[in-house]
């Protein structure tokens, strides 16, 4: 008998402003985490950062940020609370809503 463990990733839960909700393990990205339970409240693109598809602000809740393309959240926009959604993993329970970016 192995005395080892795998722990299971903890969950949060993520809120749209909309009023949607669903589940995201601490492991797991915001968008695939929308796009397997088939939630429609961002777009999806490349999956992976470069595209700005996805392009969110976290109103509230802490979060693993992963690279993503400068082009489409600067470091100023990042410090505010804009993300990728596909770059997003949850340390909490987090808000978020759909933010595309406007043309200059």
């Amino acid at each position: 008998m192995s005395t080892e463990h795998n722990p299971v990733p903890k969950t949060y839960s993520v809120s749209l402003v909309t009023g949607e909700r669903f589940e995201c393990a601490e492991n797991e990205k915001v968008l695939l985490a929308m796009e397997r339970l088939h939630m429609a409240g961002v777009q999806i693109g490349c999956r992976g950062g470069g595209c700005g598809a996805c392009r969110i602000a976290v109103l509230k809740g802490e979060y693993e940020l992963l690279p993503m393309s400068k082009n489409h959240v600067s470091d100023e926009e990042a410090a505010q609370g804009f993300a990728l959604a596909c770059r997003v993993m949850p340390n909490s329970d987090l808000v978020i809503e759909a933010a595309p970016k406007t043309s200059n």
